[in-house]
């Protein structure tokens, strides 16, 4: 294909995801990708395209009670490829959508590579093309060149925050004499966790190791730059008191160890992170800590004495760029509206979301291009909402990186009990949701 209307930089989630939808419209599209060039990333394990860097989990997938099950429910109804892959690739995770990275990649790389309508460019894109529609959505590990490209188009320097990576472990190495499968409330089919227990002074001592435990040092550029809540390292976590990680990726709550049939003093979770069921994650164990230190202090969990480690715990950059006041309601760059920005580069938080902005980037191009405008949806839906906080009704000052979730939405107007809340809320959003389509014919 030797022409194209529309250039996606960036072969990620939302880049892959806004691919698909131009092209199922019949719009030529260009994807630019760098890995698969000789370039790689601090984090990027292979050069498929959608490839999984962090955890393998979508999260939770009740759309009845949850923001981002919600919009995985909304992903579904507009034909999202991303959330065909999950579906595809899925492995048992409880309530949450986890999936197979490897058959995930395969499943959205497959379908893109088989679409006449979309090019792929194994190429580093270094300066944003001054004219030409283009998508940047180059997401949390942007290169430098592009990045400054950015910064000098938009005259806002990049802000960043740390992401991390959880340890995988083998199963076969885990000692299931001490562990055992059980989710929590007893969701899922009882094997979707496999739980190791801890009693007080294993806690204590678990504890002190993560803030003894020697840590990889900072590269100058990353020195004094702000953590995302959502993804914080567990020391980071456990220097804030001893029974944070209590509260946190270690609660014992809505878990019985059989052994004992008492509830433990702290619970490490392991999520099944491949579709054979041959490793798991261990969930919440983002990490600074040197690989040595990991192996020495993980091995003293309950249950992981014998572990054998697929992969150890890692950090890496994560750029955006200040959404609320450089992008437009379509997503465009105010100063260059031939550009638009969608993922992670963008603000919004985690896969799904991610995914969600490149599906409405497609969109909102595909529909420029026919010479109409779509409007986004209404914050009364969780795409709508996620959209909005982007693009405007955030405080621009102190823009941070954000998860869907029901504080974005609009508020129902009307007193409802705690309990009833979030459904109400849901299907308030899935009328908003089905109006919008009709209205849109999507």
């Amino acid at each position: 294909m030797r022409d194209y209307q529309v250039h996606i930089i960036g072969g990620g989630l939302a880049g892959s995801e806004a691919a698909w939808q131009l092209a199922k419209r019949g719009i030529r599209v260009k994807l630019s990708e760098m890995r698969g060039s000789g370039e790689t990333t601090p984090a990027h394990q292979t050069d498929g395209l959608a490839e999984l860097v962090c955890s393998n989990s979508f999260r939770s997938d009740d759309a009845e009670n949850n923001a981002v099950g919600l919009l995985h429910q909304e992903m579904r109804d507009l034909d999202s490829l991303i959330m065909r892959a999950a579906d595809e690739a899925r492995v048992p995770a409880g309530s949450a959508l986890a999936v197979d990275r490897d058959i995930f990649s395969d499943i959205v790389q497959k379908e893109l590579k088989n679409n006449s309508n979309i090019e792929i460019s194994r190429e580093r894109v270094d300066r944003l093309p001054e004219t030409g529609l283009t998508m940047v959505a180059t997401g949390p590990l942007t290169a430098d060149s592009l990045a400054q490209s950015i910064i000098d188009t938009t005259g806002e320097d990049r802000l960043a925050f740390f992401d991390a990576i959880a340890p995988i472990v083998h199963h076969h190495s885990i000692d299931m004499d001490v562990a055992w499968y059980q989710s929590r409330w007893d969701k899922g089919d009882g094997k979707d966790y496999i739980n190791c227990p801890m009693d007080e002074a294993q806690y204590t001592a678990f504890h002190q190791g993560l803030i003894d435990a020697e840590k990889a040092e900072f590269r100058e550029w990353e020195k004094d730059t702000p953590y995302f809540e959502g993804c914080m390292p567990i020391e980071v976590m456990a220097s804030r008191g001893l029974d944070t990680l209590r509260f946190g990726p270690l609660k014992p709550v809505g878990l019985t160890n059989p052994a004992t049939g008492k509830r433990a003093h702290a619970v490490v979770q392991l999520r099944q992170d491949n579709k054979q069921g041959t490793l798991w994650n261990i969930v919440g164990f983002q990490t600074k800590m040197k690989y040595g230190a990991q192996v020495d202090l993980f091995r003293t969990i309950p249950g992981l004495e014998k572990a054998e480690f697929a992969r150890l715990g890692g950090m890496h950059r994560n750029t955006f760029i200040r959404s609320p006041i450089l992008l437009d309601r379509q997503l465009r760059l105010k100063t260059a509206p031939h550009i638009r920005f969608a993922g992670q580069i963008t603000g919004c938080e985690g896969y799904v979301e991610s995914s969600a902005v490149g599906l409405m980037a497609g969109i909102m191009t595909a529909a420029e291009i026919s010479g109409t405008t779509i409007t986004p949806p209404s914050s009364q839906t969780a795409m709508g909402a996620l959209l909005n906080h982007i693009t405007g009704d955030a405080q621009s000052d102190d823009y941070q990186p954000m998860n869907v979730n029901f504080g974005l939405f609009e508020p129902l107007g009307q007193r409802i009990h705690k309990k009833q809340r979030k459904q109400a809320m849901t299907a308030r959003a899935r009328r908003a949701m089905t109006d919008w389509r009709q209205a849109n014919a999507l």
